[in-house]
């Protein structure tokens, strides 16, 4: 198989870490890749919030498993694979940094639809999925698609288990 080179950290994106942009050692980059999307959007969340009255998404009242089986795998599933054929098209037309600018900013504008204070915060995990997704490009499709899901569950998986429980 051969391996495309790793990106390079595009200057509009130095503050992230070096790491993000290397394709090695996949279970600790994808702690690192989790890290960088959750803390974030925990603050993110926080300042919606304030900006935002109400603004959060409203979820089914469905059974509980369930309801943990959409948030943590069938959402991260279906939303990479929209994102990854995304993703392609759009560094083939306008390169790297664009594409995942591109790809972030859709992703709020789309989560936004459902709920104005959900897509202020959404877009920077999808910026951080997207990144993802293109650097992992660079060692194969399955991995391009495949770490960004397992984030992304992870990134899911702390308000899932909070909405279960009664506390979200």
């Amino acid at each position: 198989m051969n391996q495309l080179p790793a990106p390079s950290r595009p200057s509009l994106l130095s503050f992230l870490p070096k790491q993000l942009f290397r394709p090695e050692r996949p279970a600790r980059y994808v702690l690192l890749a989790w890290a960088l999307a959750f803390l974030p959007s925990i603050l993110l969340s926080a300042a919606a919030s304030q900006l935002v009255t109400g603004g959060g998404p409203q979820f089914p009242r469905v059974d509980p498993i369930l309801l943990l089986f959409l948030l943590v795998v069938f959402a991260p599933v279906l939303e990479t694979l929209i994102m990854g054929g995304v993703l392609l098209l759009l560094e083939r037309l306008f390169g790297f940094l664009p594409a995942i600018l591109l790809s972030s900013l859709g992703w709020g504008i789309a989560h936004s639809l459902q709920a104005p204070a959900w897509g202020l915060v959404i877009w920077w995990p999808f910026l951080i999925f997207s990144t993802v997704f293109l650097v992992w490009k660079r060692r194969s499709l399955a991995a391009a698609f495949g770490l960004p899901m397992v984030v992304h569950g992870l990134q899911n998986l702390g308000p899932a288990l909070l909405l279960v429980s009664g506390l979200g």
